[in-house]
């Protein structure tokens, strides 16, 4: 049987690109916060080692964007993106059947790695699909370019909205006991991230490798220097916003709040990532400065400080809207930023340099909130330092300023 065509649309694609951002981040990171709770009693982890789990994640992520741009080099980006998304699944699925700390830290080291691979190269195709699809603006129903990065982006959602729905029927006695239920979570979040690997596989065309970016050539490298305080800014946020979806689901549970209300809470944040793109869409075109990450870095500030200071379920119920409706828009800002001030050839490592730091701040966040948190001022502790963090973020990355060609080329 013949392949189809794939979808012609640049919504069509941007969507089917999305999926990979649901594997890599909305199944294999942030279905995290929901598995720790059970996860912790189950293996009875301090806060902590809870957090740590989430920092060796974000080392592998590290260690995956570094080494991208040869693999772009040498496959491309779609070869990146499928073996990535691939390799991830199994790697989900293993979680299940491990019980040991040593493993667990290894294997979530190991799919943060590959996490990387799929949602680095999958920007990078977002990014010149963006641009192809900006070449034909004015003709009927041509979408902007930050509207297609946000549909990438936002694909998080739908991973966000899986696990808010398949791990609360393992964890809280649907389809095991409370707390020993985590294992067959992990088997499910694999199948589905499986299912949406396969989906890629049969979609994503060949052709999309040979889009602008696509491939960035060994003596066209990316100046770090003009894009300081946007980077700095980008750090922060990964240093800030890690540690609420990290401990949010069990600073939820810890207030009392009720299992289906938190399902709830999870699925709402979910949509709020899912609706994001349509929200910010005018704000990633216009800006081509570090306005957009500035703005985005503020209001999930206020959205980390509203469970730290209000203790009621209107309090968590706006906060994880807010957050969910922000938080990627803010990665999709930073591929903005790339795509307005560098030459197409430069993405690839204008793109990974921004998930380099992106990744380091992620590594220290979750370790440093959980030792707050294992003090004295519990995870409202952690949480308020980190929306502090983010405030931080806000104000370097209103620093940036657009860059003049000459500085962004190489010297």
């Amino acid at each position: 049987m013949s392949r189809p065509d794939p979808p012609r649309h640049p919504v069509g694609e941007a969507l089917v690109l999305a999926l990979g951002a649901a594997a890599s981040l909305g199944l294999a990171r942030f279905s995290y916060a929901l598995m720790l709770p059970p996860m912790r009693a189950d293996l009875g982890w301090s806060y902590l080692t809870g957090g740590l789990m989430n920092t060796v994640n974000a080392a592998g992520y590290l260690a995956g964007a570094l080494l991208l741009p040869m693999v772009l080099r040498r496959w491309g980006a779609r070869a990146a993106l499928l073996a990535g998304s691939l390799a991830a699944s199994g790697l989900l699925a293993a979680h299940g059947l491990v019980r040991s700390d040593l493993a667990l830290y290894g294997l979530r080291m190991a799919t943060g790695a590959a996490s990387a691979f799929v949602f680095v190269a999958g920007g990078v195709l977002a990014a010149g699909l963006a641009t192809r699809a900006a070449s034909v603006r004015g003709t009927l129903a041509a979408p902007s370019a930050g509207l297609l990065l946000g549909l990438y982006y936002g694909g998080t959602g739908i991973g966000i909205v899986a696990s808010a729905l398949v791990v609360p029927w393992w964890t809280d006695g649907g389809g095991a006991g409370a707390n020993d239920g985590w294992p067959g979570a992990w088997w499910a979040l694999g199948l589905i991230a499986l299912l949406a690997s396969l989906v890629m596989v049969w979609r994503v065309p060949p052709a999309e490798d040979t889009g602008p970016g696509a491939h960035s050539p060994p003596g066209d490298p990316f100046r770090w220097a003009p894009f300081a305080t946007g980077l700095a800014g980008y750090f922060m946020f990964g240093l800030g916003y890690i540690g609420y979806m990290t401990f949010i689901v069990t600073l939820l549970r810890e207030q009392a709040m009720s299992g289906s209300a938190i399902t709830a809470f999870y699925v709402l944040l979910g949509l709020g990532v899912m609706a994001s793109p349509w929200l910010w869409a005018g704000l990633l075109q216009r800006q081509r400065g570090g306005g957009a990450l500035a703005r985005l870095n503020a209001l999930l500030a206020i959205a980390t400080a509203l469970p730290v200071l209000l203790v009621h379920p209107v309090a968590a119920f706006v906060s994880g809207a807010l957050f969910g409706g922000v938080f990627l828009s803010v990665v999709a800002s930073t591929t903005a930023l790339v795509r307005h001030n560098l030459a197409p050839s430069q993405w690839p490592r204008g793109i990974s340099a921004f998930t380099i730091v992106f990744a380091a701040g992620q590594i220290v966040g979750p370790g440093l909130s959980g030792l707050l948190a294992d003090a004295a001022g519990g995870l409202r502790q952690g949480l308020a330092v980190s929306a502090v963090v983010l405030l931080l973020g806000a104000a370097l990355a209103a620093l940036q300023k657009p860059i003049e060609p000459h500085k962004a080329a190489a010297p």
